[in-house]
């Protein structure tokens, strides 16, 4: 069988959640999978080591303008020529045209949701506004014409089925996400030491990986954190990622704590590998987002053995099971009191951590891939 992979972003710099998911989808799959013929289809970028080819898989570099157009156009033209029997397209959107039989993974349908498109009003980005109209226009006819839909909860699954009229229908799977191997805790002083100079991490700090997009929560968890200082005195900072710092000092404004940039470090990109010892130097991970699919930094936290707090909606209690602080992120004052409990707490934070690293030893790439195989396997016997 000859199987087409999009991986468009897997070469640039900068990747995120869909770009890592797709990248260890494809690690895995070279591990367990030496009959199948791959072709991995790309856009050109600065990061051509991020995967290599082996035996049975290709590594297709394609040109082909912006998102929309290489997807559109580029991506279904090169399958057809390297006699794909199946293109399986790894983040949310995928050719509306093509003829050979689509597996979709659909990670999550927020874009659709009135809820959250109420949430987004004025304060998406150019970009983020455009991608979620290219989103809402493609998906809903990719979802017709996929044979197959990958989704990464039960919970993104019922919503899938629930929205499009698909509840019985066979063609939608939940496959869970994994967590890396390299997150695990950081025992190296040296490499603690590394990764701390580099990012110029605080002592004592709290790690949140906000962005801008509203469902992340950034506001209420800032407010969050302002009222946890003011309420304990303590020296804690906020660590934060690749953040705007225009973008946080208007939030701050309209918190009402201007002052409480003096208490945020931004470190700016973090290449993955360097996470785990950012994650291993926090006393606590938040993830008090509005809305997620599946939430995989939640695991990587785990893994390394911090204590976390995230919510009670969507997939959140579904991944973390009794591993984390349970809050409700329309309450801030719930976040404000979980830090509190956990800082004051010894116990209640050692027995996050130990049953933290239970609930993350239950994700795997491997297991991943290994699922996705299959799908593809009944595919082929259709």
């Amino acid at each position: 069988m000859k199987i087409g992979i999009e991986g468009q972003r897997l070469f640039r710099q900068k990747k995120h959640g869909m770009d890592m998911v797709a990248l260890e989808l494809i690690r895995n799959l070279q591990e367990i999978d030496h009959v199948n013929e791959y072709f991995i289809f790309v856009k050109p970028d600065e990061d051509s080591s991020a995967l290599k080819a082996t035996a049975n898989f290709k590594i297709i570099p394609l040109e082909g303008g912006s998102y929309p157009m290489w997807e559109q156009f580029a991506l279904p033209k090169a399958a057809k020529k390297y006699g794909c029997d199946i293109l399986h397209c790894t983040s949310n959107t995928a050719p509306i045209n093509s003829d050979i039989p689509l597996v979709t993974t659909l990670h999550d349908i927020i874009y659709m949701e009135s809820s959250y498109l109420k949430i987004l009003a004025g304060s998406a980005t150019p970009y983020q506004k455009f991608g979620n109209a290219y989103r809402k226009l493609v998906v809903p006819r990719v979802v017709k014409k996929s044979s197959k839909i990958i989704t990464v909860s039960h919970f993104e699954k019922k919503r899938i089925g629930e929205f499009f009229g698909m509840k019985n229908d066979n063609r939608l799977a939940a496959v869970y996400n994994g967590v890396s191997k390299h997150f695990k805790p950081v025992t190296d002083e040296a490499e603690l030491k590394r990764v701390k100079e580099k990012y110029q991490l605080p002592d004592n700090f709290f790690f949140f990986l906000g962005n801008t997009d509203p469902k992340k929560n950034t506001k209420g968890t800032l407010k969050a954190f302002s009222d946890f200082l003011k309420l304990t005195g303590s020296n804690y900072k906020l660590v934060m990622l690749d953040y705007d710092s225009n973008e946080l000092e208007k939030i701050l404004n309209e918190i009402g704590d201007k002052n409480l940039i003096n208490k945020i470090v931004l470190t700016g990109y973090v290449i993955n590998t360097d996470l785990p010892a950012i994650y291993c130097q926090s006393k606590i991970f938040l993830y008090p987002s509005l809305r997620e699919s599946f939430g995989i930094p939640m695991l990587e936290a785990m893994a390394c053995g911090v204590p976390v707090i995230t919510s009670n909606t969507s997939s959140m209690p579904e991944v973390a099971g009794d591993a984390a602080i349970i809050i409700n992120p329309f309450k801030p004052g719930e976040i404000t009191a979980a830090m509190i409990n956990l800082c004051n707490d010894a116990h209640t934070s050692a027995q996050l951590v130990e049953s933290g690293l239970v609930q993350a030893a239950k994700f795997s790439w491997k297991a991943m891939a290994e699922d996705v195989l299959k799908i593809y396997d009944e595919i082929a016997k259709q």
